[in-house]
């Protein structure tokens, strides 16, 4: 985003008109927050209740129903526009209950900007309010503050930032004045690597020094990833897309079907008032009103399964999305691995211990590994509290490692604490790379003990011997290159590695760092999660790529990515800086892109560069993250999923779905509530579609027959309400299929339902509808009922039919009797729900009246139960003689 990094830093105090020791005078800073505001970060407009619920009304079939409502109102129908209007209502209130808690991502990160600073203004420290800095202030901060803007080091003692929020390292940053020579030119320097920059929003975790602000508000780094998250649009889910695609295909059907019936009506002499009503009750019967209530309803019993399984959906549609996932980018720390640093192995000349597969390892009394342990021990600034403890260790992560490791070892802190008391200490420093510790050996109190620890290169370069099982031996240039390959072995593999050195000396004025005894090479590693290979292999298994997108270093990113399984050790890594220099518009760039498995050292940029380059390559991609360096990807990905125990408030706001666990596999679980959940959509969606089909027949054909209506449109919108909608909630709720994640997930442009889908609908309607019509003409013709007696007779044969046809839903290759929905526990108490509501309308007066019903005689139910019979008999034996629909499936 800036340079100030590599710009020299007397420049930029000229630059700045500012005395490191003065500060600024407080009109200077009055001056420059006019020009420059205030240092917060953009408000950002929130989404009102009222917004909220007038999105709920937003929708294809929502306006097709408000159309239908009107014209009712129109004519007069009140108690039909009522009813239309009832089912807008319901459909609304389930939709706001849901979507209320709506995405809050630029709300969290101004949490971060409410805290106070220590400024130097007029030679005096003076504490103020974050968002009163401006640029060339002078601050101060130590250990445990939270830095309030980009700064500019000036002076740092012992200096360590967690910058975890915004890079993703699972390690705090050491920091220094200077820059390394080959990294003082370079613009494009990641943020982890900016060691003489400390960022708004990062937290001090060691050390203390002062710096320069050199940016506020907007235009820090956080301000940055704040204004990317705003421009971030967020991705409509593939279910919202493929409804809205039904739901306009209906309405052009509907429309066609309304005109051509309401001409044919005019044409054979029907009143044109008369069939205006007849294309009201037309529009009802084609417009399925429960889809919405039904889809949202079945989405709400996903949000609750996966709640159950510790994963928290924020939006409805993300639970079917899920489903749909094709491409899982996640983010490295503490979501494949743990999230602490643990020692892996030590080596020494001779020997080397695996913690791996020993971590309670004893080691051999005055050897070299037991004095490397020691080392490591004595030269320690953590404290590791007693086992059992419920207060937090204090201290680096790599040197709370280190003390533990020494506790499964046998070597106690304090004990050695108290047998080689501490009298003088070195502070670790960028320009040295070492830390060195004084200690008074109660054993020989003339000589002091010198713990020296350190990065493995700065460490042998100033020893001059090694140790051996029998004693020192010389350092000479063959030795000096063998411990070089051995830690850079150890780094290749992903292992962060510190050397281990001693020496002894006559007083604490002896220079710490020279004739040092190297001892051996300690290696750590944030290790993976047990339970995570278990979850990649499940995801491959699936037809679910997963990449990892991390801002660790590519030899850590590649091993941790090998031992759990993503990939294999020889697989393609790639590095955010070679990400950005990649020319995007060649394809044989964006093919390697694309099927490059881990990338490292990423900025938030490239994040969400990576998660649009999929998407254009059609991938339905879900983006893991917790820091404030993933929220403009997660907001971006078809689905943003947050950790929920050490995720940012920004992460969590802008995610779909956060994991109360922050397991990975918990990922997998809700990919398959997610599957089942479209599978299931797809079920009641047929359902629903065949009932309405057939309501669009029997009004239709009867019309241009010379028929009376059989069906009044308030009856039409009874069953839409009552027999359609039960039956298919349950329908929607059922638990699905054990085996889905075994097979690849479909093609995200498969809509939901297939060709083969509506030659189902058409099969099942016109099923129905000669059923229906079946028994109405057998009852005016033939039996003579009377219009009454026949139009109870249509309206009781459909409703039972419905009813009946939910039975065809099964899967073809279950059973006849025992199968997918007769186990199903909801079917029944739905069967038995709809068939109370409809005997309702035989037996209580008022409702009868109103749906003009009454109950048959026993010629009328014998039509009933004849005609209902005739789709299910004939469907059961259709699945016989056809094969399963082959599902489109990802490519």
């Amino acid at each position: 985003m800036s340079d100030h990094h590599i710009q020299p830093l007397p420049e930029i105090l000229a630059h700045l008109n500012v005395s490191p020791e003065i500060g600024l005078s407080e009109t200077d800073a009055t001056e420059r927050r006019k020009k420059y505001g205030r240092n917060s970060l953009k408000d950002q407009k929130h989404v009102s209740f009222w917004n909220i619920l007038i999105r709920q009304f937003a929708g294809l079939i929502v306006y097709m129903l408000a159309g239908a409502a009107a014209l009712s109102f129109y004519f007069g129908d009140l108690t039909e526009g009522i009813a239309i209007v009832v089912v807008l209502i319901i459909n609304a209130a389930i939709g706001f209950t849901s979507e209320f808690r709506a995405i809050r991502s630029m709300e969290a990160l101004r949490k971060l900007s409410s805290v106070h600073a220590k400024v130097r203004r007029d030679g005096q420290i003076h504490v103020l309010e974050a968002r009163d800095i401006v640029p060339g202030d002078i601050v101060v901060f130590e250990a445990g503050d939270v830095i309030p803007a980009d700064i500019r080091l000036i002076e740092c003692s012992n200096l360590q930032a967690d910058e975890s929020a915004l890079t993703g390292e699972s390690v705090p940053t050491d920091k220094t004045i200077n820059l390394p020579d080959d990294a003082t030119t370079d613009e494009n320097l990641p943020l982890g690597d900016r060691t003489n920059m400390v960022f708004k929003g990062t937290a001090i975790s060691r050390g203390d020094g002062s710096g320069v602000c050199v940016a506020t508000g907007m235009t820090t780094e956080l301000g940055h990833i704040a204004a990317m998250t705003e421009m971030a649009e967020a991705e409509t889910s593939p279910l919202e897309k493929r409804l809205d695609t039904l739901a306009g295909h209906l309405i052009w059907a509907t429309l066609g079907l309304t005109i051509c019936i309401a001409i044919v009506g005019i044409y054979v002499g029907k009143d044109m008032v008369m069939m205006l009503k007849t294309g009201i009750a037309l529009a009802i019967a084609a417009v399925p009103e429960g889809l919405p209530i039904v889809a949202t309803v079945a989405l709400a019993r996903g949000m609750w399964r996966m709640a159950k399984r510790n994963a928290l959906i924020k939006n409805l549609s993300a639970v079917e999305t899920l489903g749909a996932t094709t491409v899982i980018m996640t983010d490295k720390t503490g979501t494949l691995t743990e999230n602490r640093m643990t020692v892996v192995a030590l080596r020494t000349s001779e020997n080397e211990v695996d913690f791996t597969s020993s971590p309670d390892a004893l080691l051999a009394a005055n050897s070299p590994e037991e004095l490397a342990i020691r080392i490591a021990v004595l030269c320690n600034d953590a404290i590791l509290l007693p086992s059992g403890s419920t207060e937090k260790h204090i201290g680096d992560p790599m040197e709370l490692a280190l003390l533990e490791v020494a506790r499964n070892a046998g070597i106690d802190q304090t004990e050695q604490q108290a047998r080689y008391p501490e009298i003088a200490k070195e502070a670790f420093s960028a320009q040295t790379r070492m830390m060195a510790t004084f200690h008074r050996d109660q054993n020989t109190p003339d000589n002091l003990f010198v713990a020296i620890k350190g990065a493995p290169e700065a460490v042998i370069k100033n020893s001059t011997g090694f140790l051996e099982n029998h004693g020192p031996r010389e350092m000479d240039e063959k030795a000096r290159r063998r411990w070089s390959d051995l830690s850079n072995d150890m780094t290749q593999k992903g292992l962060r590695v510190l050397a281990l050195a001693m020496k002894n000396a006559p007083a604490v004025d002896t220079p710490p760092y020279q004739d040092l005894i190297l001892i051996g090479l300690i290696a750590l590693l944030d290790p993976p999660r047990e339970d995570v290979p278990a979850a990649i292999q499940a995801c491959h298994a699936a037809g679910v790529r997963v990449i990892m997108v991390t801002g660790d270093h590519i030899g850590t990113a590649r091993n941790i990515a090998a031992q759990v399984g993503l990939c294999d050790a020889t697989a393609s890594g790639l590095e955010g800086r070679m990400l950005q220099a990649t020319d995007l518009t060649q394809k044989t760039e964006r093919d390697r892109i694309l099927a490059t498995p881990v990338f490292a050292r990423v900025s938030p940029e490239a994040k969400l560069n990576l998660v649009s380059l999929h998407q254009q390559a059609g991938a339905i991609v879900a983006m893991t993250g917790d820091g404030v360096n993933d929220a403009p990807a997660l907001k971006k990905a078809d689905i943003g999923i947050a950790m929920g125990k050490r995720g940012t408030d920004v992460a969590r706001e802008a995610a779909d779905m956060v994991l109360r666990d922050d397991a990975f596999p918990s990922i997998v679980t809700a990919m398959h509530q997610g599957r089942v959940i479209f599978a299931n959509i797809r079920t009641f969606v047929l359902y629903l579609m065949s009932c309405n089909l057939s309501e669009i027949l029997v009004i239709g054909l009867a019309v241009p027959s010379g028929l009376p209506l059989p069906l009044l449109p308030l009856q039409i919108l009874y069953l839409n309400l009552v027999t359609d909608v039960f039956p298919a909630f349950a329908l929607g709720i059922g638990e699905g299929d054990r085996h889905v994640m075994n097979q690849p997930p479909r093609d995200p442009k498969t809509p939901v339902l297939t060709k083969q889908d509506w030659g189902g609908i058409l099969f099942y309607g016109a099923l129905i509808t000669v059923g229906v019509l079946g028994a109405f003409a057998m009852a005016l013709h033939v039996f003579n009922l009377g219009d009454q007696e026949a139009l109870s007779v249509s309206f009781l044969t459909l409703a039972t039919a419905q009813l009946l046809h939910v039975f065809n839903m099964r899967a073809r290759s279950s059973g006849w009797i025992f199968n997918d929905v007769t186990r199903n526990p909801f079917i029944w108490i739905a069967l038995g729900i709809c068939v109370l509501l409809i005997g309702l309308t035989l037996y209580v007066p008022e409702l009868s009246r109103l749906l003009m019903i009454a109950p048959p005689s026993g010629t009328g139910w014998l039509l009933v139960i004849g005609g209902s019979l005739v789709p299910l008999v004939i469907g059961q034996a259709a699945k016989i003689f056809t094969k399963p629909a082959k599902q489109p499936v990802s490519s």
